[in-house]
């Protein structure tokens, strides 16, 4: 081994070791880091700007407008890339940092991989109380980047230019290890980056990455083969794992041959088409009534790649309390939930495994008849509540219908909060695999536009679809995180938003309103505000054109749809808005635990409670 040193500062050296990791996308070898989402400020602008400035060719800056959103950005590059590829978001001390925890539990709650990348405070202390430090009075050794430590899956603060030797590979170890995956975290004290040190040459040498799939170990498998072959109305839940493991094609051709109905999570939703021979839709909360029927009358639930969260499970009341869980995850933590037979590996692998051990085995025919007649009827609803009608403002339903006829094969949709979840999980049908994002894991505000600024980066080059990103927002997001339509136009990347218009934040008023209380501070109509006779409503169109997006306003369903092929012309980011109805939903949900008061003098609250209560004695023990 070479003893040749290289004498760089510490930010220097992380960027240059950053520009020489690769990865394999589809047979293509490509950098690992794709690019940097950054904001300069107090604690980067003068090291970690200077390193990235003179790298810029081999490792591309992009300014963010919101700390927040470019790491959201960030994470919807690698959900686009299928976390084969990874973006870096890049922050300054204080404020900067902090407005990035968000996007930290977002990839975390996901099991989605970003490096984020912070300034942090002197070490040495002899400027404390510096520009934007948060003191702490007990413990000094603490800053404000010792809030991504419970959002994080790798966190590390750099006191000492050497540490990067360990924990550069160390970070992103963790981001590419399928059971580990999720966001990691690097603290750059200011200090510290610009101090200079002798690097081994070697450091620096280019490494290709390669995601590890885990097999399963066999007496698992084979005691998850002879469980199944006891099942009479078995189903699969295909999850968000089954597509990052690439395992979409190897589950389908499972499920037809052994016979079992595949019904989807809401991060595995885009691993089928809609039509898919054995797809029979959605399941949980913002799922359909195929799905939940089907979940309740199974027997064996064989799950791939799921954490079962309860918009999935129906806070586990979907399932019988005598149904046997099967559950394949590279995660442990995931795979042994609810007395489960865990078998820990990689989707793709033990699905393939597993379907060699079943041999011949096929579940009685007239099951995947019997769901694929309930899809059938699902279709026909949906077919019901998305057809025109004479109302004044279009549905919700309405609204997605139009938008889905529109989109091109290729084109990726992407929603995250509010009422467009149910909606989209509902009623999207999808028209190939993985051009389906629907953030739901945080369900986090502001997620759409950032993430759809991701999408269109990770539509190029290998392993991406091509088409254009599609989002659907609320008029609630649109308000809370929209700064992204404008770093799409500074960066050239097309997107269309839709700005679905209902008032407010309709869907937790409905929720709200279920549970007995009064419509209060959710919709723009219930809100305090001291000028009644003032506009409620935001002119969406006007706002996007002033960030230089093609922009309009439509008057009616028909304006709608033309405006839709109008979008798709454009070369820019396009923003259409639309009034939508705040009340009226696909109906197909399963029941969902939340608390409502145990004690109360409204009469509403009293009968939601004895609801919540049945609901309660309804669910699966889960120790």
């Amino acid at each position: 081994m070479s003893s040749a040193k290289i004498r760089l500062t510490m930010a220097q050296a992380v960027v240059r070791w950053l520009t020489q990791q690769f990865t394999d996308i589809d047979g293509v070898r490509v950098p690992l880091f794709a690019g940097v989402f950054g904001i300069f400020g107090h604690g980067n602008v003068t090291c970690f700007s200077e390193a990235l400035e003179a790298a810029q060719d081999r490792l591309p800056t992009w300014r963010g407008q919101n700390e927040q959103s470019m790491a959201l950005a960030a994470i919807g590059f690698a959900k686009g890339k299928r976390r084969r590829q990874l973006m870096i978001a890049a922050s300054s001390i204080g404020p900067g940092a902090l407005n990035m925890v968000t996007a930290a539990g977002t990839a975390h709650a996901n099991r989605l991989p970003v490096l984020l990348i912070s300034g942090d405070t002197f070490t040495n202390r002899l400027s404390d109380p510096v520009l934007q430090q948060v003191e702490h009075f007990g413990d000094p050794t603490i800053t404000v980047n010792d809030a991504f430590k419970p959002v994080t899956r790798y966190w590390d603060r750099i006191t000492h230019p050497a540490q990067i030797l360990s924990s550069l590979p160390q970070a992103v170890a963790a981001m590419l290890d399928p059971a580990d995956c999720g966001p990691a975290f690097l603290a750059l004290p200011q200090d510290t980056q610009e101090l200079a040190f002798d690097y081994p040459e070697v450091f620096f040498e280019e490494r290709t990455w390669a995601i590890p799939r885990l097999r399963p170990d066999r007496r698992k498998l084979a005691e998850a083969a002879t469980l199944l072959k006891t099942a009479k109305k078995p189903i699969l839940i295909s999850g968000g794992g089954v597509r990052y493991s690439l395992a979409e094609q190897a589950v389908a051709e499972f499920a037809v041959k052994h016979g079992v109905p595949i019904v989807e999570t809401i991060a595995g939703k885009g691993g089928l088409t809609h039509y898919h021979a054995a797809h029979a839709g959605p399941i949980g909360i913002v799922g359909s009534t195929s799905a939940n029927a089907l979940a309740a009358e199974a027997d064996v639930i064989l799950a791939v790649g799921t954490r079962l969260q309860d918009f999935t499970t129906g806070s586990w009341t979907a399932f019988s309390p005598d149904a046997k869980f099967i559950s394949i995850n590279t995660a442990r933590f995931d795979a042994v939930k609810h007395r489960a037979l865990a078998v820990v590996g990689d989707a793709l692998e033990t699905v393939t495994e597993l379907d060699a051990a079943l041999g011949a085995w096929r579940v009685d025919p007239a099951h995947m008849t019997h769901a694929k007649a309930l899809f059938r009827e699902w279709d026909a609803l949906l077919d019901a509540h998305q057809a025109p009608t004479n109302a004044a403002v279009p549905s919700y339903a309405q609204i997605v219908h139009a938008v889905n006829a529109s989109a091109g094969e290729n084109d990726t949709l992407i929603s995250a909060a509010g009422g467009l979840p149910g909606e989209v999980a509902k009623g999207w049908r999808v028209k190939a695999a993985n051009t389906f994002d629907l953030e739901f894991g945080f369900s986090c505000m502001g997620y759409e536009i950032a993430a759809g600024w991701g999408h269109a980066m990770a539509n190029s080059g290998p392993g991406g679809l091509g088409g254009t990103p599609i989002v659907m927002v609320g008029d609630g997001t649109y308000m809370m995180m929209n700064s992204d339509i404008y770093s799409t136009i500074l960066s050239g990347h097309k997107m269309i938003v839709v700005v679905c218009d209902n008032g407010g934040f309709a869907v937790i008023n409905r929720l709200q309103q279920a549970k007995g209380v009064p419509g209060f501070n959710n919709l723009l109509v219930d809100c305090r505000v001291q000028n009644r006779a003032g506009p409620l409503h935001v002119d969406f169109a006007k706002h996007a054109e002033s960030m230089g997006a093609a922009a309009r306003r439509c008057e009616s369903l028909a304006d709608f749809k033309s405006a839709l092929e109008w979008a798709k012309s454009n070369e820019l980011t396009t923003v259409l808005s639309i009034a939508s109805d705040a009340y009226a939903w696909v109906p197909g949900d399963a029941d969902w635990d939340v608390g409502v008061p145990e004690v109360s003098t409204r009469e509403s609250v009293q009968a939601a409670r004895k609801q919540q209560e049945q609901i309660r004695a309804r669910q699966r023990v889960g120790v």
